[in-house]
């Protein structure tokens, strides 16, 4: 079997090693990828922003199935131009992809369809803003979205006023995020652990994957701004089997009903952030693909072949499959370049990789990088995600903060508490 993925970060260099490492031996292509995935997948040239180009390619190529990495081709339809020409496809349509790439969206479709998540209100100018912010409302902290894609850096929790003036005024008043904040959504700050909840689904039927703890914050202790995730592990401890149940009965199948119920189908992975508060697990929001990093910490715990899997949820025809996870747990390290999640300069030779590679059950996947006269430099905030698997966390965060600490940049910056939650929780 011939499988495309889109993209070129992180999480399709995990798609991409995973895919691979199935014993069917699928050949797998990437557009347009990284300095990394070519070590496990061809790389093509295409913009995974223009879907004429993409099925351009699909079609010169024979690809048998597709798999959609990051939400920019799923907002821009590419689902919808694959499936209008017959072309088998894992990811949801554009109607259904708003789930993600609008928060007012998304907040209006779980109060139509009953799902659990926090007061809010949206706002169409920063004047409707700083009035639902004058009114206390929500009081303080309250948490400020930008309704549109912003790279994951368009929400901030405010602590005070002042900074939700700021919050206000960077969005609609500067456009920081472009047209992506032309609206905000304001809610209340839910209190509680977070953790993404992943399924795979095929428009009548999701299966569970399997629970991840995400970083966002810059700093350790979670502290500084948020970025796009410095790391992750998984499974989360937080999520036993009977909290699992109760978010795929009240947080993922009813996307399923209501996609259905609003004309759409919604097929492929369903990434749920949730907030595990006093009265259950609430939603912090739905993205429409693999999380970032998360995808580098959960795909090395699927065991068995994926891609029939993968196919059969594109083609709407699960049936009674389930996915096999392995004894194991993951965690992943971001390596970051200075000045993230600010902007940053590219071009830095990174040093190390072999060394880091090269210790047992240690994988780098690589993000932000390119090859430049035979080396592997930096091409990005995000760089790489260094991950290990192991029986239990503390070998695993032993493991994989020995093999960051055998990789060089200039100026490489990575938290030091990744995976510490799970060795406090319950």
């Amino acid at each position: 079997m011939r499988v495309l993925i889109i993209g070129g970060g992180g999480r399709e260099h995990a798609l991409a090693w995973r895919i691979g490492a199935d014993p069917s031996e699928p050949d797998v292509l990437c557009a347009p990828g990284n300095a990394g995935i070519s070590a496990v997948a061809r790389l093509v040239s295409a913009d995974p922003a223009d879907p004429d180009a993409l099925l351009a390619l699909a079609d010169r190529e024979a690809i048998d199935l597709t798999v959609v990495g990051p939400e920019l081709p799923l907002d821009r339809g590419v689902v919808d131009r694959f499936r209008g020409a017959g072309r088998r496809i894992l990811g949801p349509p554009r109607a259904a992809a708003q789930l993600e790439c609008s928060k007012a969206f998304a907040k209006g479709f779980m109060a139509r369809h009953g799902v659990p998540t926090a007061r809010y209100r949206v706002c169409d100018t920063a004047a409707d803003a700083r009035a639902v912010l004058g009114s206390g409302e929500f009081g303080f902290p309250v948490v400020l979205k930008a309704d549109g894609l912003a790279a994951g850096k368009g929400v901030v929790v405010a602590a005070d006023a002042a900074e939700a003036d700021r919050a206000v005024r960077a969005a609609m008043d500067d456009r920081q995020f472009g047209d992506a904040g032309a609206r905000l959504v304001i809610e209340e700050c839910l209190v509680g652990p977070e953790v993404s909840f992943f399924a795979l689904c095929d428009g009548m039927r999701a299966i569970p994957i399997t629970s991840a703890q995400d970083h966002k914050r810059i700093f350790d202790e979670d502290k500084g701004p948020n970025t796009g995730g410095m790391g992750a592990f998984a499974p989360s401890p937080l999520l036993d089997a009977g909290l699992q149940a109760q978010v795929m009965r009240d947080i993922v199948e009813p996307v399923l009903r209501g996609m259905r119920a609003e004309g759409t189908e919604y097929r492929g992975f369903l990434y749920a952030g949730l907030m595990l508060t006093c009265t259950g697990p609430r939603v912090i929001e739905y993205n429409v693909r693999f999380g970032d990093p998360e995808a580098q910490v959960v795909l090395p715990l699927i065991g068995g072949e994926i891609v029939p899997l993968l196919a059969a949820a594109a083609d709407g025809d699960l049936g009674s499959a389930r996915i096999t996870l392995r004894d194991r747990v993951s965690v992943g390290v971001v390596l970051a370049a200075a000045g993230y999640p600010g902007p940053v300069h590219s071009g830095a030779t990174i040093s190390g990789l072999e060394r880091a590679a090269m210790l047992p059950d240690v994988t780098v996947f690589h993000a932000g990088t390119a090859l430049r006269d035979g080396h592997v430099v930096t091409a990005g905030g995000r760089v790489l995600t260094v991950v290990a698997t192991d029986r239990d966390y503390s070998s695993a965060i032993e493991r994989v903060y020995d093999a960051a600490s055998r990789i060089h940049f200039d100026g490489m910056q990575y938290r030091r508490d990744i995976g510490r939650k799970a060795l406090v929780a319950p």
